[in-house]
């Protein structure tokens, strides 16, 4: 009974009584990154725990500030190889220097700087910097004018994170990647293509295919904005099939309803709805930045709309080359489109409603 106490009495001993320098209670980095007129100046502050496993060291001996300047650039170089930052899509060299020891928090402070010829408007943060650790986080704060603009935190399931400064060249920024990337989605989604290309089949002239694409232009904008601000957003399992039955809806139109009124504007608005909520979650997975999100919405949009007029000048002209060639092959055209296009849109909603990985 006596050795059980005495066993007992040890192990709270060495639970309680702290070691410093070996206790490892916050496996945590902290990135401070100041956006100014000449670049970015930068803070990095590592626990000594961390540092100590790369120089296979003992974790203590961190805490002296002698100790800790002999191993400066082998624990500044190690910060050059495992975080990259890149400014305006070009890699920038961070110079790292040791700052100082902070002993009450058993950590090592650098700073960094990264001189450039103007402020950056978009700043790309690629940072694993303790792979050893699959609980480590990096804890990343931008700084504007002194004052935090944004927060993220960097671990093993997320490595890199991308900023959009606040300012002039953060909107130049901004309108250059978004104008390609929707103008690229429209192009690779073939839903939305196929759904214009149902619009065409009927023919008309410029005019009218105009307001078409006008209709469906607007309708999506305001559905694609209403998600990107949050306001309403159904859920993909609901929108991906009403998509497809979109188009299942425009090539039974143009089969029953081609001699009758022209209804496509009204069409190409209503779906146009739809169609925008679908665009809103390719958005979402770009994440588009807040501070300039009126800016990144009417660059998606523009870029949207700049690949939906390049369908249609393509798909329009071809479909005008074979009417003129006579009565009889625009019937048959306007026939074997509109049921190929209600086949697709009728295979994608049974897919997207029965299958997993369906097409969007």
């Amino acid at each position: 009974m006596k050795r059980a106490i005495w066993v007992l009495a040890l192990v709270v001993w060495l639970v309680a009584t702290p070691r410093p320098g070996v206790a490892h209670p916050v496996p945590f980095s902290y990135l401070d990154v100041h956006i100014g007129p000449a670049g970015l100046e930068m803070t990095l502050t590592a626990h000594i725990v961390d540092l100590a496993h790369e120089l296979s060291i003992e974790p203590r001996l961190l805490l002296d500030s002698e100790n800790a300047r002999n191993y400066a650039q082998m624990m500044t170089g190690l910060l050059s190889e495992r975080l990259k930052i890149t400014a305006d899509g070009a890699v920038a060299p961070g110079q790292w220097t040791l700052s100082e020891v902070l002993v009450d928090r058993q950590s090592v402070q650098f700073r960094g700087r990264v001189a450039l010829p103007a402020a950056p408007g978009a700043v790309d943060v690629d940072a694993s910097l303790f792979p050893y650790d699959p609980e480590h986080q990096t804890f990343v704060n931008f700084y504007e004018d002194g004052a935090i603009t944004e927060q993220a935190i960097l671990s093993r399931d997320r490595t890199s994170l991308g900023y959009v400064a606040g300012t002039r060249q953060g909107v130049i920024t901004t309108v250059h990647r978004f104008i390609p990337a929707g103008f690229h989605h429209i192009l690779i989604g073939p839903d939305h293509i196929l759904f214009l290309v149902g619009l065409l089949l009927l023919g008309g002239p410029i005019r009218r295919l105009f307001t078409i694409v006008t209709a469906f232009t607007v309708a999506h904008s305001i559905t694609l904005s209403l998600a990107a601000l949050n306001i309403f957003a159904p859920p993909a399992n609901i929108i991906e099939p009403a998509i497809a039955l979109s188009i299942v809806y425009v090539g039974v139109d143009n089969l029953i309803g081609a001699e009758g009124r022209d209804v496509r504007p009204w069409i190409a608005f209503a779906f146009g709805f739809i169609h925008g909520f679908g665009f809103a979650n390719v958005l979402a997975e770009m994440a588009l930045p807040q501070r300039v999100l009126g800016w990144g919405l009417f660059a998606f949009n523009f870029g949207v709309e700049l690949g939906q007029l390049l369908v249609v000048a393509i798909v329009a002209s071809v479909f005008a080359a074979l009417r003129a060639r006579g009565e009889s092959v625009s019937r048959k055209l306007v026939f074997a489109g509109s049921i190929a296009v209600a086949a697709a849109g009728a295979f994608w909603f049974v897919q997207r409603v029965f299958f997993s990985g369906g097409v969007s």
